[in-house]
């Protein structure tokens, strides 16, 4: 007996994602799945008086965007912070900080992020006097553009405890001065140390995760990978999670992950419990370098404007791969952060050596950014068939020429690529990072088929991929990642029903047109969760 159909979704533009371009077509749903995909002139014989029939015109429709990279809570939290993107000094920040916090005298604590201190236009230094001069009675912490390290003042300093005898042990520094004093500059893993100090009780996480839903919503993000955060990462936030589901309050799919750190009963534990259709354990994720800008990204050579470093590993390389193979060994996916060239190297070794170990199986192992690599790992991806996980909103968030100054020209040719990854078989598998870019997928995507900033500036042109391949890595190849292809993804019969409606056809309209394009209506697992 044939289902009865709850929606009939319609338009003359439908990207299903199993073929490259729109065709005018019905979706019939029942309950949370496609039933069927069928030529709109057919579509009047499955309608019954309990069917809601909604026609788009020549609206754009398609599967839900699946963003394969986040920062969940943490990039909720900063939706009610001062913005610093724009400031070209620490002068600047200042004034940015105490106008932010004169508006808002009730909040406990001032958030900031975006700040670059290679964007400056003068020489001066990170430091807590400046924050202090501006506000002394509450604990003002400031994250960097790529939040690998923080700026804070001297009642952050005090909140977390971190005085003059705080060293860290491992990957990143508590900046001191001549006298051993805090600067309130704050590298990789010290950022941590201010990170748990915030007060975040249960009930203000709930508040987060709801106001990171109606966002979601609102841009046609119907599943997220969580990648938490290193090193106060936690797995508490999918009980959270899955309370949002019993109570079906969950408007987003979630698969999040642990971090990788040789604890593999925590993550048995964790795959056994968080496995359902809303919410699921996905494996383990961990850093093995820095970033670029703050010259802790992990080069086989020199960086262009400090010959004297290329940077590091955040754990020891034997470590890295100690970990990981005892994780490969049992069936659980992992995914390194890899900015630098040599990092990137190290984590193809690493997934090669634990095949070599515990044999070829399809563990869809996954490295994040590769915004540099060296010629000969290109086609290592797809030989070892690992996922190259891409941020194309990324080149939106400094300057080409400062990152020219950082690591030269010649090798500017290999930074963030996309296409040649993809010419060469690999999975290229997209997100945003949210919050070091904003969540809205579109804004990638013009990135993506482009390679402009919003300064004009074209960062490797032939790198450019096309509309349908770059949606495809915002559907398809994520739920592939997920290994959920069989569920998500396209718009075909038996998957689930993440469909969104934008407000116009990116397939007809100037490419320019695609980064101010609007989600109008979101559905996820066949519930409408948006409507412009």
């Amino acid at each position: 007996m044939a289902p009865t159909i709850d929606y009939i979704i319609s338009s003359n533009a439908v990207f299903t994602g199993t073929e490259n371009t729109p065709k005018p077509a019905a979706i019939l749903i029942a309950n949370n799945k496609i039933v069927n995909v069928i030529d709109k002139q057919n579509m009047k014989e499955y309608i019954s008086s309990h069917t809601k029939v909604i026609d788009f015109d020549d609206k754009l429709i398609m599967p839900g965007f699946h963003d394969f990279h986040i920062h969940l809570l943490l990039g909720s939290m900063l939706k009610n912070s001062v913005n610093l993107q724009d400031a070209r000094s620490a002068q600047d920040i200042a004034t940015l900080v105490k106008e932010y916090a004169a508006k808002h005298p009730d909040l406990p604590l001032i958030i900031g992020s975006g700040w670059d201190e290679n964007t400056w236009h003068t020489n001066e230094q990170v430091n807590k006097k400046y924050l202090d001069e501006v506000v002394s009675d509450r604990p003002v912490i400031l994250y960097q553009a790529e939040f690998h390290s923080a700026w804070v003042n001297n009642a952050m300093l005090e909140l977390a405890g971190i005085t003059q005898e705080t060293e860290i042990q491992d990957f990143g520094e508590v900046v001191k001065d001549e006298n051993g004093e805090p600067t309130g500059l704050l590298l990789e893993h010290a950022v941590g140390l201010v990170t748990k100090a915030m007060p975040l009780d249960l009930k203000a996480k709930e508040k987060l995760l709801e106001q990171f839903l109606n966002e979601a919503a609102q841009v046609g993000v119907t599943s997220v990978h969580d990648l938490l955060r290193l090193p106060e990462m936690s797995t508490e936030e999918a009980e959270i999670y899955a309370d949002f589901e019993k109570r079906d309050k969950l408007s987003a799919r979630v698969h999040f992950v642990a971090p990788l750190n040789g604890d593999l009963e925590e993550a048995k534990r964790l795959r056994k419990e968080f496995h359902s259709n809303m919410v699921q354990f996905t494996g383990f994720k961990q850093f093995i370098d820095g970033v670029i800008t703050s010259y802790t990204a992990y080069l086989l050579e020199p960086y262009s404007n400090k010959p004297d470093s290329v940077g590091g590993t955040v754990y020891p390389e034997d470590t890295i791969k100690k970990w990981t193979i005892a994780a490969d060994k049992e069936n659980f996916r992992v995914r390194f952060h890899c900015v630098g060239d040599n990092a990137v190297k190290l984590a193809l070794d690493t997934f090669e050596e634990a095949q070599k170990q515990n044999g070829k199986r399809d563990s869809r192992h996954a490295i994040e950014h590769i915004e540099m690599i060296r010629q000969e790992d290109i086609p290592r991806f797809h030989e070892l068939g690992v996922l190259a996980s891409i941020q194309p909103e990324h080149i939106n968030g400094s300057s080409y020429e400062v990152f020219e100054s950082l690591i030269g020209k010649e090798r500017m040719e290999l930074y963030m690529l996309q296409k040649t990854l993809k010419n060469k078989e690999a999975t290229l598998v997209y997100g945003s990072d949210y919050p070091i870019v904003g969540l809205n997928p579109l804004t990638a995507i013009y990135r993506a088929v482009t390679r402009l900033d919003d300064d004009y500036v074209v960062w490797n042109e032939e790198e450019k991929v096309t509309l349908a391949e770059a949606l495809k890595s915002y559907t398809s190849t994520p739920a592939y990642g997920a290994f959920r292809e069989k569920e998500l993804g396209t718009l075909e019969a038996g998957k689930l029903a993440d469909i969104v409606v934008l407000d116009k056809n990116l397939f007809t309209v100037p490419k320019e047109d695609i980064k101010t394009a609007k989600v109008i209506f979101t559905m996820v697992d066949g519930k409408i969760v948006f409507e412009r």
